[in-house]
């Protein structure tokens, strides 16, 4: 069974009899039916409806637990302490670090299963705490098999909307709650159908170029490279240019180096047949 411990990952715990509701009323995870011994992804958004923190979140014995980036964690708790005004909430810092494990068998006892890997059709635990040499690599790997990203190393925080990153598809992002910070915005794509940024599985013949290069089709841009590992990367990319590229035969580069772009099978999305480029 891999195991990784994650130095680079951190907990905000959210206690007290309050959390709940004040969790549901600004997070876009339906916190309402999250089960315990599971965890889901979440965000919480600008009003304009932009990632300004983005979390994966399971309930613990007295409350909940919000996993997020280290660099991150205190600008989230003094954002959360912005909205507990009077609530009856408890913030505070819990364990620096993350053990993640995978595998056929994983010791369900030992954390929370994490429901975005599994729709990819990945076993994975999440348990807070731990020690050893940096896994984090071994874990960008498994985010790449995944089609999972994360903040820093896939996109900026502030930079992209919840459909950019997949929410809608991996539970992250419910349309089914009441109101929550950013909710109108987030709700008016889903609608509409607006969603054109989406995270694809990036993949070369040789090795990719380093994170942050420019993908780019017919010369113009249509993502840019976010976690490498090897041969094979995450991007997130504007669908519309890529159906359009590959509607015309035209080959999509990373710094001239011929890449295959995949949406990941478990979202249920393809790249449109007949798209137009839009103005950006």
């Amino acid at each position: 069974m891999p195991v990784a411990f994650l130095a680079h990952r951190s907990l905000v715990l959210v206690e007290g009899t309050d959390a709940q509701t004040l969790l549901q009323g600004i997070i876009t995870t339906d916190v309402d039916s999250l089960a315990t011994g599971e965890a889901r992804t979440g965000a919480l958004l600008t009003p304009q409806g932009k990632i300004l923190f983005d979390f994966i979140i399971w309930r613990t014995a007295s409350g909940f637990a919000l996993e997020c980036d280290s660099a991150q964690r205190e600008a989230l708790l003094r954002r959360l302490t912005m909205y507990k005004l009077r609530a009856a909430v408890t913030l505070s810092p819990g364990d620096d670090g993350v053990t993640v494990t995978w595998g056929d068998h994983p010791d369900s006892a030992a954390g929370v299963a994490d429901t975005a890997f599994a729709k990819a059709g990945i076993v994975l635990q999440r348990m807070p705490g731990g020690s050893g040499p940096d896994g984090r690599a071994d874990y960008d790997v498994l985010r790449i098999q995944a089609g999972l990203v994360s903040s820093g190393a896939d996109y900026a925080l502030q930079d992209a909307f919840p459909h950019d990153i997949l929410l809608d598809r991996d539970g992250g992002l419910s349309f089914r709650k009441g109101c929550y910070v950013g909710q109108e915005v987030v709700s008016r794509m889903q609608h509409r159908g607006t969603a054109r940024r989406r995270v694809v599985q990036v993949s070369a013949e040789t090795e990719l170029p380093a994170s942050g290069t420019e993908l780019m089709a017919a010369g113009k841009p249509v993502g840019t490279l976010g976690t490498v590992a090897g041969a094979r990367g995450l991007a997130i990319v504007r669908i519309d240019r890529v159906g359009d590229a590959l509607a015309r035969g035209v080959p999509v580069t990373a710094n001239d180096v011929a890449v295959t772009l995949s949406l990941p099978a478990w979202t249920g999305l393809a790249f449109p047949v007949e798209a137009q480029e839009a103005e950006t």
